[in-house]
């Protein structure tokens, strides 16, 4: 996984028009827990209570996202998010106390859109 100092060095690769239009394109591929983790970041990150700090974390792991390159990349069956989703889950884990009901209500709301009914099973281990 991802050095916390090394999550900076992706901030510059985030970018909110690339991260919707990088969820809509992965979404069925990558699966419902890493979307479910994009999108729990993503909505910590538009809290304005949220800290700086943390909305920087948050950026550098959407960042890493985004790009097309990666330590295992995307395109490798069943394994090519396993990286992106260890960056996401990772950051919030370090965020988790700006996880708020309605930041896991707003993204359930676009999961459903997407996925339609999800199994909430599905989203164990993370926050």
């Amino acid at each position: 996984m991802e050095a916390p100092k090394d999550i900076e060095k992706y901030e510059k690769h985030y970018n909110e028009d690339r991260f919707w239009t990088k969820v809509v394109r992965v979404a069925k591929r990558a699966g419902v827990k890493l979307v479910y983790a994009a999108l729990l970041l993503y909505y910590v990150m538009k809290d304005p209570l949220t800290p700086q700090g943390d909305r920087l974390k948050i950026i550098g792991a959407l960042g890493y996202f985004i790009l097309p390159l990666d330590i295992i990349p995307d395109w490798i069956p069943v394994v090519g998010y396993t990286d992106d989703l260890a960056v996401l889950t990772w950051v919030l884990y370090e965020i988790a106390k700006n996880v708020t009901p309605q930041v896991k209500e707003n993204a359930k709301a676009k999961l459903g859109e997407w996925f339609g009914k999800v199994d909430e099973s599905a989203l164990d281990g993370l926050i």
